[in-house]
């Protein structure tokens, strides 16, 4: 390796280190035409696995990678010039077949077809494909963007024992693109995670590395010199760079330097923080560094390099290889960002030592990019999680362009000011103004927010989801407010701290869990997460939301509860009962299945509900069979759930429904979600519900929240007073106060150290969708819930320790 490497920086190798820096002579190249000056953007992909997490078509599977240029005016795409099979697939297995393949008359790559049995499958690809995009003799670095589009191909299982057509003719599916800003064509590395769509819920994990070379090989490395001449810049200089500007290739070759210049300082700091992040020494580094040539002037500022280079300039003679170097020190600010205004060094060269230095540099980044591949071939693994954890870490700051942060105060208790002060006596609620309600302001803040992002120019350096950058205006805004509670720790709690251990591994009679203390030696938590639909729902309702809570924790255990499905309109007892019988034997069952292997340390269990699903969801945890699991409560989800029942809803049309559903159907959830289950008020469930500790022992609760939905009273969902309770002097509005401070003594409650209550506002763009009767009686956005990940997507990835 590092004879080759003398060789590429024109060194004899016989000759001492020292002898070759200090009396290097110069050697007159000679001129090379233009085209000489041919770069490449080389864009490589690690595809490292596809993992099916709810695919819903049984068949054969494979993933079509194809580049091109974002500007429709430039014609050509990238052309796959390599493939590296890291593994050798299994041949032996009846779930591949064939071979990856490149079809030329796209220009695009596929990998070998597999077979997709069930959820939660893994398949191991193991290949990288690079895609070049050649940039020509005339051409200057481009500034148009790259676009990955990643196709997801399909093909039944035949019934024939022909399991699929031997001209492997699969058919597009789903389609998942990224875009690749300029800046990031010059040198990126990053995960890049693949899903496609809410029909084809897939996890592709792929990183992407990218790098700027000088293209193909070149006689010109027989005779790269060691060193050029510079001549004083005078008034020849000045002629000769007024001539070289006229032509244009002066100007051409100094912007490929540049360039190069960027791509090599890029791919030597990212392979030496590999390096120290994996712990692993990459061969060669050390020599590395010294035959690039890098100077580094120690407290030495800006003027004191250009007065060094001056004086090179004068009459010294330099290696071209300490040259870039220099060049490079020049170039950089004092916060080591590159400065492409200063080119005066540049043009002080002639056509034959700009050649040189190009060529001298394209060396050196092909020594470099290849440095690291054979580095990624040994790390592949180690390096994919690295980069994955730098993405999950970036998340939040990528994506806060769509997150509205504020703090919020939680009152211990609500007072009725409205009705009790008796200046406000005799007014009448009707004549407030529409801006003064909560929902109102949340929603025009949202679309204030819209309009600014639609006018923003997104310039960013990392990947971008087309998915959510392709039209950044049509993405849900998420309003977020967000309080920590820190509780004083109560004498049970610090009990339940010193005897943590202490939880059912196995149940006795009737399926009543007795305890044991696990032993010290295991280390296992078992995360369990409980899916809740809502009003004639079905249990794969929240898939989306599960999908994105297993993207974050794998080794979660997710239940999509099946017990009230066709059963929510009967009583809210009943449906908590069999919600809680569900939990309990799906416990058991995978509590079962650990104690084979040493059992476990601890349980969190988390809920996830949706509309009066989180009815059902408080309900059940009042059943007696689930205290033992209460102090094990960990994160619940809210998504649109009427907390405080249906009073002082705004939509008359959607009460109206209500009603005849009451009347018609005689359904005994709707009679109590309207308080209308019993003449007294304080005798209803609801009221009863809330004054029993559902939400105390949760550590998180997150409640998501809409002002465009007309189905769920937005205070309701919310947890929070309303200015029409406010006003009301009826009893009416004295048991809701009660309810909602009952539920606001909960979240106090110091059951645990501390809690976290977040409420988030999502607001949907629901512009596409026109007037209709959804968006009028406000269905849309109640289901957009259910239809869209994005903003599970910005929440969970945002606040990832919830979900943990």
């Amino acid at each position: 390796m590092f004879r080759r490497m003398r060789y590429l920086i024109g060194l004899n190798p016989k000759t001492p280190p020292t002898k070759r820096l200090l009396d290097a002579r110069p050697r007159r190249v000679k001129f090379q035409p233009p085209d000489m000056l041919e770069t490449v953007h080389e864009i490589a992909i690690y595809i490292h696995r596809f993992h099916n997490l709810d695919l819903f078509q049984q068949g054969w599977y494979q993933i079509k990678i194809s580049a091109r240029w974002e500007d429709s005016s430039l014609h050509s795409c990238g052309t796959p010039s390599r493939v590296i099979q890291y593994e050798a697939p299994n041949t032996v297995s009846d779930d591949l077949l064939g071979v990856w393949r490149i079809d030329d008359a796209d220009h695009s790559f596929s990998t070998q077809p597999f077979k997709i049995k069930y959820a939660r499958q893994d398949v191991p690809l193991s290949v990288m494909v690079s895609f070049n995009f050649a940039i020509g003799k005339d051409e200057k670095p481009l500034i148009s963007a790259v676009i990955l589009k990643f196709e997801l191909m399909y093909a039944p299982i035949l019934e024939n024992g022909h399991e699929i057509q031997a001209s492997f003719d699969m058919i597009p599916v789903a389609v998942h693109e990224f875009k690749i800003p300029p800046r990031a064509l010059f040198g990126l590395h990053s995960y890049c995670p693949v899903h496609f769509d809410a029909f084809h819920a897939v996890l592709v994990d792929l990183s992407v590395h990218i790098v700027y070379l000088k293209a193909g090989a070149s006689t010109q490395e027989k005779l790269s010199s060691a060193s050029v001449t510079m001549e004083h810049i005078s008034d020849e200089y000045h002629e000769e760079h007024n001539h070289l500007v006229g032509q244009g290739w002066s100007s051409k070759a100094v912007e490929i330097i540049k360039s190069l210049l960027v791509s090599r300082e890029l791919l030597l700091e990212e392979i030496k923080n590999l390096s120290k992040a994996l712990g692993q020494s990459i061969d060669d580094l050390q020599f590395a560094d010294l035959n690039l040539g890098r100077f580094e002037f120690i407290d030495s500022s800006l003027r004191n390099d250009l007065s060094t280079a001056n004086s090179v300039i004068s009459g010294s003679k330099v290696g071209v290889g300490h040259l870039a170097g220099m060049l490079q020190n020049i170039l950089e600010k004092s916060n080591g960002t590159v400065d492409f205004g200063n080119d005066v060094i540049f043009y002080s060269l002639s056509k034959d030592e700009l050649l040189d230095l190009f060529f001298t540099l394209g060396n050196q980044l092909s020594f470099l990019w290849n440095t690291f591949l054979k580095f990624h071939r040994v790390n592949r693994i180690s390096i994919l999680e690295h980069l994955h954890g730098v993405w999950a870490m970036n998340r939040e700051a990528e994506w806060s362009i769509w997150l509205v942060y504020s703090k919020i105060e939680v009152p211990h208790r609500y007072m009725r000011s409205g009705a009790d002060d008796p200046s406000h006596h005799g007014k009448v609620v009707g004549l407030r103004k529409s801006s003064d309600e909560p929902a109102q302001s949340a929603t025009t803040r949202a679309e204030l927010h819209r309009k600014s992002i639609a006018q923003m120019k997104i310039n960013s350096h990392s990947i971008q989801d087309m998915h959510i950058f392709g039209d950044p205006s049509r993405v849900p805004v998420v309003l977020v407010e967000q309080k920590v509670i820190d509780l004083p720790n109560n004498s049970a709690w610090q009990s339940l701290n010193q005897n943590a251990a202490a939880i059912p591994t196995a149940f006795g009679k009737n399926g009543v869990p007795r305890f044991t203390l696990e032993p010290k030696r295991s280390n296992r938590v078992l995360r369990a997460v409980v899916f809740v639909h809502g009003f004639q729902g079905h249990h794969l309702d929240l898939r989306l939301v599960r999908n994105q809570w297993l993207l974050i924790d794998p080794g979660a255990e997710c239940l999509m509860s099946e017990a009230n499905e066709e059963k929510t309109t009967g009583d809210f007892r009943e449906m908590g009962s069999r919600l809680a019988e569900e939990v309990i034997t799906f416990l058991r069952k995978k509590m079962d299945r650990l104690s084979r292997y040493g059992g476990c340390k601890d349980i969190k269990l988390s809920f996830v509900g949706h509309s009066i699903g989180n009815i059902i969801i408080r309900s059940a945890l009042t059943e007696s069979v689930m205290a033992p699991f209460l102090k094990h409560l960990y994160t619940y989800i809210s998504i649109s759930g009427p907390h405080l029942g249906y009073w002082y809803s705004s939509n008359s049309l959607f009460n109206s429904g209500l009603w005849l559903m009451k009347k018609l159907k005689g359904a005994q959830c709707i009679h109590q979600l309207t308080f209308t289950d019993d003449p007294d008020l304080q005798n209803t469930f609801f009221y009863k519900l809330c004054k029993q500790k559902t939400l105390e022992n949760f550590k998180n609760i997150i409640l998501l929240s809409s002002p465009q939905d007309g189905y769920v009273p937005y205070h309701s969902a919310r947890i929070e007073s309303c200015p029409a309770s406010s006003w009301d002097q009826s009893k009416k509005a004295h048991v809701f106060m009660e309810m909602l401070n009952n539920c606001l003594d909960q979240i106090h409650a110091p059951s645990s150290e501390r809690r976290v209550l977040m409420r988030c506002d999502v607001n949907f763009d629901t512009s596409s969708q026109g007037r209709n009767l959804n968006t009028f009686i406000g269905r849309a956005a109640h289901i957009e819930f259910l239809e869209t990940d994005m903003f599970a997507k910005f929440i969970m990835w945002s606040f990832p320790d919830f979900f943990l």
